[in-house]
């Protein structure tokens, strides 16, 4: 679980209680984070109560359902609903996640706590900045990079080569991990953190790419790589189910093996 934290001198005030659907017989009480840059104010919780029997199963339905039917006001990222783009990523119940794939009846707290990805800056609510976080997937050259000349159809790879893929292309770039991560909270300005890590190690390892030593050259810094402290928080939060602790353990491994 990962604890969320405010903004340096900021507190948390109690918000708006919005009243209970009139008719509704089975509902569900949300606190969600609030926080607009423009009316100068500390950020606060507000609280809606959501009639479950008229609301789709994941929480992003019921985040759609406010929006569209409470308070038009409330600001979050969504897009593709299927675990696919990764916009939709914000914590839940203390957990880094995907809305649109998680489950109101996996929360088992009666009040569904949602507050935007911790420790990054705050946009507007549940919308978190992600400047920083892409810069640093940039910066690992996500692309194949090649030196011989281009086939005329196709780089071929064998079936063998392409399986050290799995459990690394599907990364979607959500953030959770990274956010969900100590070393990151820590040192988030020069530590890559796992998600950009993962995809260092997804393009290391594919048989065509012709840029290993310089990818690796680049991530032989105390700070980039090394900061990892194998806390296994990245791993635990994924919300596509993939393991970027042990492609962080790949590289360092592979920095041993090329250092004999």
């Amino acid at each position: 679980m990962v604890q969320f934290t405010l903004p340096k001198n900021s507190k948390i005030r109690t918000g708006k209680t919005w009243p209970k659907p009139e008719g509704a017989k089975k509902t569900r009480k949300f606190q969600i984070y609030r926080w607009n840059p423009d009316d100068g104010e500390n950020p606060r919780v507000d609280t809606y109560f959501v009639d479950m029997e008229t609301c789709g199963p994941m929480v992003l339905d019921a985040l759609i359902k406010i929006k569209n039917e409470i308070d038009p006001t409330l600001t979050f990222r969504r897009s593709c609903r299927e675990g696919i783009c990764g916009s939709c990523a914000m914590n839940i119940d203390g957990i880094n996640t995907l809305a649109c794939i998680y489950g109101l009846d996996e929360i088992s707290s009666a009040e569904v706590k949602i507050y935007p990805l911790p420790h990054m800056p705050v946009v507007k609510d549940l919308i978190p900045d992600l400047t920083h976080f892409y810069a640093q997937h940039a910066s690992i050259m996500p692309w194949l990079e090649t030196k011989t000349n281009r086939p005329a159809k196709e780089w071929k790879q064998s079936i063998e080569d392409r399986k050290k893929l799995d459990g690394l292309y599907e990364c979607v770039m959500c953030a959770s991990c990274s956010t969900a991560c100590p070393s990151y909270w820590w040192n988030g300005d020069r530590y890559l953190g796992p998600a950009a890590l993962l995809h260092a190690y997804r393009w290391i390892i594919d048989s065509r790419d012709e840029a290993t030593g310089q990818r690796l050259d680049q991530l032989e810094d105390p700070f980039k790589l090394y900061r990892c402290h194998t806390i296994m928080n990245c791993t635990k939060t994924c919300p596509k189910g993939l393991n970027p602790a042990k492609a962080i353990a790949e590289i360092k491994k592979m920095m041993v093996e090329r250092a004999v």
